[in-house]
């Protein structure tokens, strides 16, 4: 196969100014969907993780696995029972969530960035009390639909590990689970420890990867970049809704807080995190904040 040298060169230029903007940064990535679960998307994005720590970046990872553990809670009997998109947990179901996220997730993920010459280290929200957190209760007064059992939202995020990490060329890998005063473990949506995690580490960027395009508007044109307003009236009008709600929502919070850009990107394109971060193109949604 002959290789258009000038194009590999205008690739590597066109990097360039990216890279600068990047250095010694950190980018927190959520990892989910279908880039979980397919082998060649798996592989893009651990080799996109090591490249951008290669090249100065600090990468934070957290982690879903939400099809992994209702795969185990079937292969044990256990039928998943949902609340508002919530999977109800008790307390044997938080051993399987800590299993499987904690565990067979988490470390498969590490062993693929290190397999890929990156120096991955996996860690729970448990360790070194990074993330203190307290039981979600929904709204309403019919107890039997609010409450969701050992389902948690973050109280705080002690980030003195994860920036001890970076200081010393690691990459972080995070399962988002949590403590609680009482020593209780808790499972949280993945999406939200990402952001609360890039607010505290006082990130450049927060990436959600998700199994769409981005955000689309009435027309399914995809919109590459929005400031805070924007996405508002987009939700008020009713364009945002359904599952992409919340990671706008949360993309919101991070910017509103001090992150700079927070995109949400299609994670079924191959090297989808560095085409994002490291190219004109991109491949989903940039938020900005007002």
């Amino acid at each position: 196969m002959t290789v258009n040298k000038n194009s590999v060169a205008e690739i590597l230029i066109e990097a360039l100014p990216y890279i600068q903007v990047l250095d010694r940064k950190t980018v927190v990535i959520k990892f989910g969907g279908n880039a979980m679960v397919d082998e060649d998307l798996k592989s893009s994005f651990a080799r996109d993780i090591v490249l951008l720590k290669q090249v100065g970046v600090n990468p934070v990872i957290v982690h879903g696995g939400g099809p992994q553990i209702g795969k185990l809670l079937e292969q044990i009997g256990k039928q998943s029972r949902f609340i508002e998109g919530m999977r109800v947990t008790d307390n044997e179901t938080m051993d399987i969530v800590e299993m499987v996220l904690g565990g067979q997730v988490n470390k498969q993920i590490v062993a693929l960035i290190n397999r890929h010459g990156g120096r991955a280290v996996g860690l729970t929200g448990k360790d070194g009390g990074m993330i203190r957190a307290r039981k979600l209760m929904l709204a309403g007064d019919d107890p039997e639909n609010n409450d969701l059992g050992q389902v948690g939202e973050v109280e705080s995020i002690d980030p003195s590990v994860v920036a001890m990490l970076d200081d010393d060329d690691f990459i972080p890998v995070i399962a988002p689970i949590g403590v609680g005063a009482d020593g209780e473990a808790y499972n949280i949506n993945a999406d939200l420890v990402a952001g609360e995690l890039a607010r505290v580490l006082g990130a450049e960027k927060l990436l959600l990867l998700t199994n769409t395009p981005g955000v689309l508007d009435p027309d399914g044109k995809l919109l590459t970049g929005l400031d805070a307003a924007q996405t508002e009236a987009l939700i008020a009008n009713g364009v945002i809704k359904g599952g992409m709600l919340p990671k706008v929502r949360c993309a919101l919070a991070a910017v509103r807080a001090g992150v700079r850009t927070a995109q949400i990107i299609d994670g079924r394109v191959k090297h989808s995190v560095i085409l994002e971060l490291l190219t004109d193109s991109g491949v989903g949604t940039l938020i900005r904040g007002d």
